[in-house]
């Protein structure tokens, strides 16, 4: 992947004016898909950065901070919202520039070929095994290691981890030979590794060792003044693609889009805005209903305007389901992977309490709110 090719979060933007031109003279009322001012004059717009949020600009602050030390990067963020294009940006600002950016998804491998994957293997190591392979930190040696969803990393791998980011040295399968390791690594997930920890899935000391420096992503739904952005540069990337010529976006159209939960985030988004340039007719962007398509996320649900709001509403849905039981093996945090302790935290600080669980209960199944009705049993 190459910064300058990526559609996603951040993404090709020069010559967007170019490609769909100045709309002729019989329509120069209709809106032009790019506007005076849509392009960042900042330095980030070299790299095809697509937003001008505060959210996103400080994301980018700390990606110019973090990126020319040596410190090993945690990115964070609901899945869509570009993790992997924010690791290369970090790579891209950081002396090892000119060195391998190598990219390794803990859940594409089989449980019993990761170690393999990751530190290599000799002839014969196991069965099958006919050639010696390198394994991905030798491949980004001096280079940039990204390590995408970390939090499905095996438990009995993770010691072999840490060691390699302690002692910066492993030995490959089979081989009694150490290799000394220099690799920046990026570790990238959109699980809550805290629970992890307290679930006991995840190491506390690999958890540790991998939060030196946090960089967290907003949700599409926290930066909606960079979707018209987004949605232009789209239109753009997918009509050239497709050899259309979409001369304007319907102002009903833009608001739809604005509006919309993106629970995909931008990857979601931008899979919307394909569909949409295959489906339209003429030089006017068209869309087509939500539930056309894939039925994640397909209809214009109301906006939670905090990560707290869903949270809130995931956890009293679940307290619905116990019938407001918090403990015990079918309980609410045995469902939710927390500690009872830890749930009965959170619910504190969420303000939820049993006239809430009541409250829900009665308007799922139309009867009136009783107080009395439902209680939490810690």
């Amino acid at each position: 992947m190459t910064m300058r090719r990526d559609t996603s979060a951040i993404g090709e933007q020069a010559g967007w004016a170019d490609d769909f031109g100045t709309a002729p003279s019989r329509r120069t009322d209709a809106p032009r898909t790019v506007e005076p001012g849509d392009d960042p004059l900042d330095a980030d717009a070299a790299h095809g950065i697509v937003g001008a949020s505060l959210a996103l600009r400080r994301v980018l602050r700390l990606v110019r901070t973090v990126a020319p030390t040596d410190a090993v990067v945690l990115v964070r963020g609901e899945t869509g919202t570009g993790k992997e294009l924010i690791a290369n940006l970090i790579h891209t600002h950081s002396s090892r520039r000119a060195r391998p950016f190598v990219k390794f998804n803990c859940t594409a491998i089989p449980a019993g070929l990761l170690e393999s994957e990751l530190f290599g293997h000799e002839r014969g190591a196991f069965t099958g095994s006919v050639a010696r392979r390198i394994g991905r930190f030798e491949l980004a040696h001096r280079g940039t290691l990204l390590l995408d969803e970390i939090g499905d990393l095996p438990l009995e791998l993770q010691p072999k981890l840490l060691r390699v980011l302690e002692e910066q040295e492993f030995e490959r399968l089979g081989s009694t030979q150490t290799i000394r390791s220099d690799v920046r690594v990026v570790a990238a997930t959109n699980r809550p590794l805290e629970e992890l920890v307290h679930a006991g899935t995840f190491r506390a000391d690999l958890y540790y060792r991998l939060n030196v420096f946090s960089v967290e992503l907003p949700a599409l739904r926290e930066r909606p003044e960079d979707i018209p952005l987004l949605v232009r540069h789209f239109v753009a990337h997918h009509a050239r693609q497709l050899g259309r010529r979409i001369e304007s976006i319907p102002p009903d159209v833009m608001d739809t889009l604005v509006h919309h939960s993106w629970p995909g985030n931008i990857r979601e988004l931008q899979n919307a805005i394909h569909r949409a340039v295959i489906l339209s007719r003429g030089t006017s962007l068209q869309l087509p209903p939500f539930d056309a398509g894939v039925k994640a996320g397909q209809t214009l649900a109301p906006r939670a305007e905090t990560f707290d709001d869903v949270a809130r509403e995931h956890i009293l849905e679940v307290l619905r389901e116990t019938n407001g039981v918090v403990a015990g093996p079918r309980g609410a945090a045995a469902r939710l992977g927390l500690k009872r302790t830890t749930l009965l935290s959170r619910m504190q600080r969420l303000g939820i309490g049993p006239r809430d669980v009541a409250t829900e209960r009665a308007q799922r199944v139309g009867d009136a709110v009783a107080p009395a009705a439902a209680s939490i049993a810690p």
